[in-house]
């Protein structure tokens, strides 16, 4: 779920969403974008605060769409939890309902970095305080485990004022795109595509980024191809 990014535009395009963190602070984040985008954008948001893994919602198996978007798979540290997820994922749709996951693809460059080292990863603007917001991080890399321990640290203020800072510790578990096939598989899904970035563009040598899309059964037969995919109707899972 985290802050509301893909919530928010999802019901200001007119759709019904569920979001699901079990983090209450980016649940908090998450409805203050909302609330922020209106009454009526507000009131098509609605927040759970649970973990993904196990997860039951009233509306099972009725939603058209659930995304796990931007790594976010990465944050549960083993297979089984990572399976569980993609579980999760396939109960709650509707019969044709569209999954969609995207995961990091790391070359061998990426992970040369995750040493220990600190680096300075930004300085920006939090758009909704207006403060200035530091960050650094330092990562190590297990090859045996394919995980990586990483310590973020953020410092945030105005300028002239004492900042505030916190950090993270999380340890993500590396998924490569034929073992999220497997995944989406071994939950029941159908995977009607599994490309190589946001474009859709076809996987290949020097993919940054694995976006699989897959159907719970049964589904329409796919577009011919140069088709767009058909969008999804009815509420969505973030």
């Amino acid at each position: 779920m985290g802050s509301g990014r893909l919530a928010v535009p999802l019901a200001e395009a007119g759709h019904e969403v569920t979001g699901v963190d079990r983090d209450p602070a980016m649940l908090a984040r998450a409805a203050g974008r909302a609330a922020a985008a209106g009454s009526t954008v507000a009131a098509r948001v609605t927040l759970v605060e649970a973990d993904l893994v196990g997860l039951s919602l009233p509306g099972e198996g009725r939603f058209a769409l659930s995304v796990i978007a931007l790594n976010s798979l990465m944050l549960l540290a083993d297979r089984a939890a990572q399976a569980g997820a993609l579980r999760a994922m396939a109960g709650s749709l509707a019969p044709g309902g569209l999954a969609v996951v995207d995961c990091w693809l790391p070359d061998a460059e990426d992970l040369a970095r995750y040493d220990g080292r600190l680096v300075l990863e930004y300085v920006r603007q939090d758009p909704e305080t207006r403060r200035e917001v530091v960050k650094t991080a330092a990562a190590g890399y297990d090859a045996a485990t394919g995980t990586v321990e990483l310590t973020a640290v953020y410092d945030e203020g105005l300028p002239g004022e004492a900042p505030r800072r916190w950090t993270r510790q999380d340890r993500l578990r590396l998924v490569g795109a034929e073992e999220l096939r497997a995944l989406a598989e071994a939950a029941g899904l159908v995977v009607e595509a599994l490309a190589g970035g946001y474009d859709l563009a076809p996987l290949g040598p020097g993919s940054e980024r694995a976006v699989l899309l897959a159907r719970r059964p049964p589904w329409r037969p796919a577009a011919p191809a140069g088709r767009r995919l058909r969008r999804p109707a009815g509420p969505g899972l973030v």
